[in-house]
Parts: structure tokens; C-alpha cells; sequence
């Protein structure tokens, strides 16, 4: 069924997440006050945030060009992974998945820091005192695309290794 087509046709995946990841913005943010927290379980909040930086608040007091820098970014990745997605086999379906969810966490936040100025998050997972920054489902996505790709590259290269021995 996949043979013979492109990476592209893995697109749907990204139009999917990058929905749910607008969705779930737009909810948070129409729903709950600026930093309202709300516990859903003793290590897991709901907590809405706006983050002006990059992962973990990274520049975000630089004073407002990071917004044009993160987005030029997050564009010329969005680029070149649709690049990558047409130029792979469609039946790669690690790598597929792993680019398609990487671009709908890049897209999902350029959206935001195109339109708000700063990105929407709300997932706050802690422990005691402990606060892993709040994050959002375009930043899952792009965590499980690496995921994906460092599983693909280990995986490659053990069969590469195999072909050696």
C-alpha cells in the first residue's frame, strides 16, 4: 500500500497533532487565567503559561527578537523536513512518523509565536518540589519525533553492524 509513494502521504499525522495542539491551546487559554493551575493528579497540573523563549524558557528575556529568530527557525525546519518527508519512502515508517511529528510541534509553535508573540503551554508535571517546565502537545510531538529518530539511527546502525559480522 505504501510502496512507491513519497513521505508526504505521512502528512496526516502532522495535520492530526498539529490540531489537537491548537485545540488544546485555544481551550487553555479561553478556559483558564493566565498562570491558573489546576490539579488533575497529585504529579500532574494543568497550569497555563506563556513561554517567550525556546525549550525550558531559553531567551526568554532577550527582548523580543528571539520571536523572529525561534520562528525563522522553526520555518526553515518545517522546510526541510517536508524536503526530507518527500524525498523518503512512505513505507519508512520511523522516520516518517519521527518527521511528521517534529513538524507539527515546529508548525503548532511558529502558529503561536507568529500570532501571540510567545507560545501557549500548560502541561506542568512535577514532584514535591521538584517542576519539570511547563510544556505543551507541540513539544511532545517534537520530544517523541526524536525520539523516533534516535530509535531509527540505533536501529541502522545495528543492521549496519550485523552486515559486518
Amino acid at each position: 500500500m505504501l510502496n512507491n509513494k513519497s513521505g508526504l502521504v505521512w502528512l496526516w499525522l502532522t495535520v492530526i497533532l498539529l490540531i489537537v495542539d491548537q485545540v488544546s491551546k485555544y481551550v487553555v487559554s479561553t478556559q483558564m487565567e493566565l498562570y491558573q493551575s489546576i490539579e488533575l493528579l497529585p504529579v500532574f497540573n494543568l497550569t497555563y503559561v506563556h513561554n517567550y523563549g525556546a525549550a525550558f524558557s531559553f531567551l526568554s528575556e532577550a527582548g523580543g527578537w528571539q520571536r523572529w529568530f525561534f520562528s525563522i527557525i522553526a520555518l526553515s525546519i518545517s522546510v526541510l523536513l517536508t524536503w526530507w518527508l518527500k524525498k523518503l519512502p512512505a513505507k519508512n515508517i520511523v522516520l516518517c512518523s519521527a518527521y511528521s511529528l517534529v513538524l507539527a510541534g515546529a508548525l503548532g509553535n511558529l502558529y503561536d509565536r507568529l500570532t501571540y508573540g510567545y507560545v501557549i503551554d500548560f502541561i506542568h508535571v512535577y514532584y514535591d518540589n521538584w517542576h519539570f517546565p511547563a510544556f505543551n502537545i507541540a513539544d511532545s510531538a517534537i520530544c517523541i519525533g526524536a525520539g523516533l529518530l534516535l530509535l531509527d539511527a540505533f536501529r541502522d546502525q545495528k543492521s549496519e553492524e550485523l552486515k559486518h559480522d
